[in-house]
């Protein structure tokens, strides 16, 4: 098989292991949403939802290594592949934890939450190329695939956190928990905001080409696939039909990135108002029925074992194999670059999330919300530092 066929077999398995995660959930929550369903029904559906998984989970495989086969290296090494990996492992430990627990619930929230990845990770140029020097070693597949399975068996947790506090919490007119956890659902639409006017702009066709003067002071080119509201530093347009931008960045912010974010907000604003506009009601108080008959117990364990289990791996992937790398690479164990910093702030948090569980008692509500902190502070890491701060990590 050539390189070129094992790429292009590769996208296809990709995009038919989105298409069963997509089948799956429906399975899942028409698991849970029938009138009287009795429990063989619900096992039925569920059963039906985790073969359905499990085919998709198989042929994300088949993409990850038919994508290696055609590369030559690990497929993580820009946020393309990481991204999509991080799905994969996401899906992986969903299925492990569903054969635990045999909650099809589960699958309800973690299956949409894999496809919003999948779908976010699409948006990146997917072509593959040559690894460039600073990647060049063993540690890149020891280092990232063991961070991103961290990040998600940890984000399993937060899975298990939401759907409890989806039950738990009262949507009442001036809630604190009911605003905080209505600003969850507005955060995952802004992700699909990003989704949309990607898709939008790139079916146009639309393409700006920026000449601006970067770090080192050096002149160079950017490329622009959504109109410029953020424009590069000392940043003079190319193209005839592009937009000038609204504001300047200066060299520190990757501007071309930044203003990704800024449309992500602005188009999932305004799918966040439209699904308010239909729906009558928040976002939150809508999906509360469809978990009304959840273990709350249960799902206070599953969030509390997966970060039992993530924060190790994710400690030994994203602080010790880092560090023992940067050593390789950089010559120091520790440089404070944004990527680092943050891997450390991850490392605080979920360290603090279990001295409050084990000694404190933070138990139910208060644990579920640290899950939804938790991973939150993850996506923060993969979106805001990868889209917007320059760093050494700055590969994608």
């Amino acid at each position: 098989m050539t390189t070129t066929s094992m790429a292009e077999w590769s996208s296809n398995l990709l995009y038919i292991s989105f298409i069963m995660y997509l089948v799956a959930t429906l399975f899942f929550g028409g698991s849970i949403r029938q009138k009287n369903t009795t429990e063989t029904n619900q096992q039925k559906w569920g059963y039906i939802g985790i073969i359905l998984t499990i085919i998709g989970f198989v042929a994300q495989i088949g993409y990850f290594f038919l994508r290696w086969g055609a590369a030559g290296h690990a497929p993580v090494s820009n946020l393309f592949e990481f991204t999509t990996f991080f799905g994969m492992m996401l899906v992986g430990a969903f299925i492990i934890i569903y054969f635990m627990y045999k909650s099809t619930v589960l699958g309800v929230i973690a299956l949409p939450f894999a496809l919003l990845v999948i779908a976010y990770a699409s948006m990146f140029p997917k072509e593959i190329n040559p690894l460039i020097p600073a990647l060049q070693s063993d540690w890149l597949k020891i280092h990232v695939t063991t961070v991103s399975a961290g990040e998600a068996i940890l984000s399993i947790s937060f899975v298990a956190g939401l759907i409890y506090l989806l039950k738990s919490v009262n949507h009442v007119k001036g809630s604190k928990q009911s605003f905080w956890l209505e600003t969850v659902m507005y955060g995952m639409i802004v992700v699909l905001g990003f989704v949309v006017a990607s898709t939008t702009f790139t079916l146009t066709n639309y393409e700006a080409q920026f000449q601006y003067v970067d770090q080192k002071g050096a002149e160079a080119i950017s490329e622009y696939t959504l109109p410029a509201i953020v424009g590069p530093n000392e940043g003079e347009l190319l193209t005839g039909d592009g937009m000038e931008p609204l504001v300047e960045m200066p060299a520190l912010i990757n501007a071309k990135k930044l203003n990704s974010v800024i449309w992500s907000f602005l188009v999932g604003t305004g799918i966040y108002l439209l699904l308010r506009l239909i729906l009558r009601k928040r976002i939150a108080a809508k999906l509360q029925p469809l978990v009304k008959n959840v273990n709350l117990d249960l799902m206070d364990e599953i969030g509390y074992r997966s970060v039992l289990i993530g924060f190790p791996v994710f400690t030994l992937g994203g602080i010790i194999f880092a560090m023992i790398w940067a050593q390789i690479a950089w010559t120091r164990f520790w440089g404070w670059d944004p990527k680092e910093v943050w891997a450390l702030i991850t490392f605080l948090f979920y360290a603090a999330f279990l001295h409050l569980r084990l000694s404190k008692g933070w138990h139910g509500e208060k644990s579920a919300w640290l899950a939804v902190v938790g991973v939150a502070i993850i996506l923060f890491n993969l979106v805001a530092v990868n889209l917007i701060i320059a760093g050494l990590h700055s590969y994608a």
